[in-house]
C-alpha cells in the first residue's frame, strides 16, 4: 500500500448521550467509507462524551457504554475505525478501540493522565502501560490518546520505534484564547521528531463551561499541516498519506538513525499487532480546501457563540432573556445569543429605574431592532418604591449606600428569574470576569441566571469583541453610544464603573497577573504596577471568592476561567502582601 487515506470525524458529543454519539460514530463511519477512507478516527472518550465526571462512578454508565461501543463493531466491515470509550477490566481506562473490518482488533489505554486545570483524571482513571502498533496492510499505525502526544518521551516515541509511520492522536482538548498554535506547535514536533504522519483529531462543541474548537489537523513528517478541520464545527478531514514518502523522508533525514531508541519503561510494551488487508476500495478524488486561519478576536467570539448555542440546545431550551440594559455588557451578550441561537429565540428584557438614563434605553430599544430579537420594557421604580417602604422602619436613620443599590439589582434579578419560571425559557447573566473579580456585582440580582456568557472575559475584551461584531456586520449592530459612554451600573446618580473600580485598561492587566498567572505581590510590583492598585486587587479578588462560587457557569477563554479551573477556599486568612 503506497497511499494510506485517514479520515477524522470532528464531532460534537454531548455526555451521557450515549445512542446520539453512537449514532455520530455511525453515520461518520459510513460517510468515511463513502471517501474511501482506509481508517476513520474519532475524539477522545467518543461514546460517552468528554468530560463524564462523576458519571464514571456509576457502574452501569461504564457498562452501557461497552455496549454501544459493540454494537457499532458491524458497522466497520471494510474499514478501520478508532474510537474512544472508557474500558473496564478490574479498574477503568480512557481508552480508545481500534475496529477493524467487523471485529474489535485492539485496544489502547491513554498513558498521561492529566491532573491539573480543568482535568482529573487521576481522580477517575488508572493509566495504560502497553502502545501497540496496528499493521493495516503493511500501513504501520499507532495509536494513543490527547495528553500522550504532547511528551517526547511518551508512547508515540515507542510506537515510532516499533515502526509506526502514523500516529492517530484522538482528543478532548478544550480551548482558550491562543492554545491552538501552542498546541499545534508540540504536535507538529512529534510528526518532525520521529519522521511520521500525526492525525490529530478534536472535538468541536461546547459541554457546560469548556468549548472545544476542533481545528483537527494531519501534520507531515517535515512538521507541516496538510489539511485542518474548522473551527468550532462539526467536520470530517480527509487526507492521503504517503507510505513511500516516509522512507524518502528517513533516507533524507538520517538524524533519525543517530538517536538511540530508547528502552521502554518497565511495564511497559509496544506489540505490533498485525490486522487482515482491507479489500480495495473506490477512492473518489478528494475536494481541495484550504487551510484558513481566523484572527484571534473573531475566534473568541466564535467559542462563546459555540458555547452559549450548545449549553442552551443540549439542556433542551428554546428561548432564553437576559437584561437588556443598553450597556455595553447585555449588548455583547445579546449579540452572541442572537448569534447562537437565532433572533427568534432571544428576548431582552429593559428594567429602568429613577437612575436609568433615557439613553441607556434607547440603546437597548436600537439594538433589539438591529438584531431583530423581541424586546420588553418593565419598569422597576413601583417595586423599588414599595421595597424602600417596606425597609424603612429598618433603614431609618442610615444614610442610603450599597444596600439601595443592590435592592434594584435584585429587584431585576427576580423579574427575569419569574419569566424563566412562568415560560420555561433560560437567564442568561451578563456579567463579565473583571467585574466578577473585584465583587462587582450583586448576589441574587445581576448575578441571577441558568449561565454566564462572558464570564471569563475581560472588560476590555468585552469592547473588542463588540467592535469586532460590528466590523463583521459592516455596520454600527451594536450602536456606537454604547462603546462611548462611561460603563455604569446606573444604580445611583452620576455613577461611573471605572470611579467604583479602575480604569480598565490598568485593572485588566493586575487581574490577569494575578488570577490567570498567578503571579505573586512582589511580581506584579516589578512589573511597573502601583503598589497601592496591586493590594486593592488582591483584597478585593480574595475577599469576593463566596460570590464567585454562587455565579452561574459560563465559557472559559482563558487559560484560568473561575470555577473549574481555579478551587480557592471561601474561608482564606492567607494574605498575598
Amino acid at each position: 500500500m503506497s497511499l494510506f487515506r485517514v479520515a477524522l470525524a470532528q464531532i460534537n458529543t454531548t455526555v451521557g448521550d450515549l445512542d446520539g454519539n453512537a449514532e455520530k460514530v455511525r453515520k461518520g463511519i459510513a460517510e468515511a467509507k463513502a471517501m474511501g477512507a482506509n481508517l476513520v478516527a474519532f475524539p477522545e472518550l467518543t461514546i460517552t462524551g468528554y468530560p463524564p465526571e462523576d458519571l464514571l462512578f456509576k457502574p452501569r454508565f461504564i457498562a452501557d457504554n461497552r455496549a454501544r461501543l459493540d454494537s457499532l463493531i458491524p458497522e466497520t466491515k471494510g474499514i478501520t475505525a478508532v474510537v474512544g470509550f472508557v474500558d473496564a477490566d478490574k479498574d477503568i481506562y480512557n481508552a480508545a478501540a481500534i475496529l477493524h473490518n467487523g471485529k474489535l482488533a485492539g485496544v489502547y489505554r491513554k498513558m498521561y493522565l492529566p491532573n491539573y486545570g480543568v482535568f482529573d483524571e487521576d481522580r477517575y482513571f488508572k493509566a495504560g502501560h502497553s502502545c501497540p502498533v496496528f499493521d493495516i496492510g503493511g500501513a504501520m499505525v499507532g495509536v494513543n490518546i490527547c495528553e500522550d502526544i504532547w511528551y517526547p518521551g511518551g508512547p508515540t516515541l515507542h510506537q515510532a520505534n516499533a515502526g509506526a509511520q502514523i500516529i492517530i492522536s484522538i482528543n478532548g482538548s478544550p480551548y482558550y484564547a491562543g492554545k491552538v498554535g501552542y498546541r499545534e506547535k508540540f504536535v507538529a514536533t512529534r510528526a518532525i521528531d520521529h519522521g511520521l504522519y500525526v492525525c490529530y483529531v478534536n472535538i468541536a462543541g461546547g459541554q457546560d463551561e469548556l468549548v472545544f474548537d476542533g481545528n483537527s489537523v494531519i501534520f507531515n513528517p517535515d512538521g507541516e499541516a496538510m489539511v485542518r478541520g474548522k473551527v468550532f464545527e462539526e467536520d470530517m478531514v480527509v487526507a492521503d498519506l504517503s507510505l513511500t514518502a516516509i522512507m524518502g523522508h528517513r533516507l533524507r533525514a538520517p538524524l533519525h538513525r543517530k538517536v538511540k531508541p530508547a528502552t521502554l519503561p518497565d511495564g511497559v510494551s509496544a506489540p505490533v499487532v498485525h490486522l487482515d488487508p482491507l479489500p480495495a476500495a473506490q477512492r473518489p478524488a478528494l475536494p481541495a480546501r484550504k487551510l484558513e486561519t481566523i484572527e484571534p478576536i473573531a475566534e473568541i467570539y466564535k467559542a462563546l457563540v459555540t458555547g452559549v448555542g450548545d449549553y442552551v440546545r443540549k439542556n433542551g431550551f428554546k428561548r432564553v432573556l437576559f437584561g437588556m440594559s443598553g450597556g455595553i455588557d447585555s449588548s455583547i451578550v445579546a449579540a452572541i445569543a442572537t448569534d447562537a441561537l437565532g433572533p427568534e429565540s432571544v428576548i431582552g428584557i429593559g428594567m429602568p429605574s429613577r437612575y436609568s438614563s433615557k439613553s441607556s434605553l434607547e440603546d437597548a430599544q436600537a439594538l433589539a431592532k438591529n438584531l431583530g430579537i423581541e424586546f420588553h420594557v418593565i419598569g422597576i421604580e413601583p417595586a423599588f418604591e414599595a421595597m424602600l417602604s417596606m425597609l424603612g422602619g429598618m433603614f431609618e436613620g442610615t444614610e442610603p449606600n450599597v444596600a439601595e443599590e443592590n435592592i434594584q439589582s435584585r429587584i431585576r434579578g427576580n423579574i427575569l428569574m419569574a419569566i424563566s419560571n412562568k415560560f420555561g425559557w433560560l437567564v442568561l447573566a451578563t456579567g463579565n470576569k473583571t467585574e466578577m473579580a473585584m465583587g462587582f456585582a450583586t448576589l441574587y440580582g445581576d448575578m441571577a441566571g441558568g449561565y454566564a456568557v462572558i464570564k471569563d472575559v475581560q472588560k476590555t475584551t468585552v469592547y473588542e469583541l463588540a467592535r469586532y461584531r460590528n466590523r463583521a456586520a459592516g455596520k454600527p449592530l451594536i450602536p456606537e453610544s454604547v462603546l462611548t459612554k462611561p460603563a455604569s451600573p446606573e444604580l445611583k446618580a452620576d455613577q461611573r464603573t471605572e470611579e467604583s473600580l479602575l480604569p480598565f485598561h490598568i485593572l485588566d492587566p493586575i487581574l490577569k497577573a494575578y488570577v490567570e498567572e498567578e503571579r505573586s505581590y512582589a511580581d506584579m510590583l516589578s512589573m511597573g504596577f502601583s503598589e497601592a492598585h496591586v493590594k486593592r486587587v488582591i483584597s478585593q479578588v480574595d475577599k469576593n471568592e463566596y460570590k464567585r462560587r454562587q455565579a452561574p457557569p459560563g465559557v472559559k477563554i482563558t487559560t484560568r476561567a473561575f470555577g473549574r479551573d481555579r478551587r480557592l477556599p471561601i474561608v482564606n486568612k492567607y494574605r498575598a502582601f
